[in-house]
């Protein structure tokens, strides 16, 4: 179950939790960027509480980039192909 935070993250917008030294974090934001889908980006090493949502979403496991889509849907370290379908899905 998402608490609050999550939630309000997830309402209206894409929400990419990352760091600023992952390679797939800059990699997924260059495919974001370039397809021009608006997103809120959170740095997991900055944005206190963070780090926490980021190991509850994926088991315990601290794996960026973790994507939040606006319908609630969850994708960690997505491959572009992956990211594109799921935009693509989502319209």
């Amino acid at each position: 179950m998402r608490d609050n935070r999550e939630r309000e993250m997830t309402d209206n917008a894409l929400t990419v939790y990352g760091t600023t030294w992952c390679g797939d974090c800059h990699r997924a934001r260059r495919v974001l960027d370039q397809r021009g889908v608006g997103y809120r980006w959170i740095d997991i090493d900055a944005e206190p509480g963070a780090q926490e949502v980021v190991l509850r979403l994926n088991g315990g496991l601290r794996v960026v980039p973790t994507i939040i889509f606006p319908d609630g849907s969850v994708l960690t370290e997505p491959s572009n192909r992956e990211l594109l379908a799921r935009l693509q899905e989502l319209g």
